[in-house]
């Protein structure tokens, strides 16, 4: 049984391992989109049933134009780069709802939310792509089915230390479990930092694609900090970097980001839907 655990728990890293375009990262992805796409727009109506949504014509519009603009450059590259059927997968919309929150967020698909409580961050068009694009990024990246890929690997490695540490006097099973637990909590935010520092890149990659001003990208960060004074907890026990080195990773990958969005602008010129 032991052996059996172990040898399924390394099984799903070696097989289930695939690449995120651009960036090259390798990721563990086994949640197929036919499994949480249905259950992603399910919920994203649900949400938007039982959500006002804004009333400020200027700032939908807004946000609408500028996800169309940006999903567009993003449709461009997969249909550039041999992912045609996920392109096809995607329903993207865009919608404002009125809630002081600041915060926006996108689900598997392309379903995106914007607060309005973040537009005063944005401040400004560019702004909001620089926002969109990030989270249009996680899409992309496909970050929702890893985290969820991520969880199942988890619960299984508790089942392997569980199991490993049957024959083990009850005090240092205890131990190994707490070990597990604390790495596993840790190894988890980690994770997350690594999704939200792709999200930056890609979303710079793809705002520059469609038009829009990436130095903006970095200043979104800029008054995300001046709006916490400043605060934040320990980075390695955050799920987010913190705005500092947001700042810094972004204002240094800006030009990496502009010949990569030249390239591919290149590369989709001539594409046809």
């Amino acid at each position: 049984m032991k052996k059996l655990v172990l040898l399924l728990f390394v099984g799903f890293l070696l097989v289930d391992c695939s690449t995120v375009p651009i960036t090259g990262r390798k990721r563990v992805n086994f949640v197929k989109d036919a499994e949480v796409l249905p259950t992603s727009f399910a919920q994203y109506k649900g949400f938007l049933e039982k959500n006002k949504l804004s009333t400020n014509a200027e700032m939908t519009n807004q946000v609408k134009e500028v996800g169309k603009n940006v999903s567009a450059a993003v449709d461009r590259f997969m249909r550039a780069n041999g992912m045609k059927a996920e392109a096809d997968s995607y329903r993207w919309e865009f919608n404002l709802v009125e809630d002081k929150t600041v915060n926006a967020w996108c689900m598997p698909g392309g379903k995106v939310v914007f607060y309005t409580g973040i537009m005063p961050i944005c401040a400004n068009e560019d702004g909001v792509a620089a926002v969109m694009g990030h989270e249009v990024a996680h899409a992309f990246a496909k970050h929702g089915q890893e985290r969820m890929s991520s969880a199942q690997i988890q619960q299984l490695g508790g089942a392997a230390v569980a199991i490993g540490t049957s024959s083990k006097d009850p005090k240092a099973a205890q131990i190994w479990n707490l070990a597990y637990g604390v790495g596993s909590q840790v190894g988890m935010l980690a994770f997350s930092r690594t999704h939200e520092d792709e999200a930056d890149k890609l979303g710079l990659v793809f705002m520059i694609m469609a038009g829009y001003d990436g130095k903006e990208a970095a200043e979104v960060w800029v008054r995300m900090s001046k709006l916490s004074g400043g605060k934040q907890g320990p980075e390695f026990l955050s799920t987010h970097p913190s705005n500092e080195s947001r700042i810094e990773s972004l204002r240094n990958y800006l030009p990496e980001a502009t010949k990569l969005a030249e390239k591919f602008n290149t590369q989709t010129a001539n594409l046809k839907k």
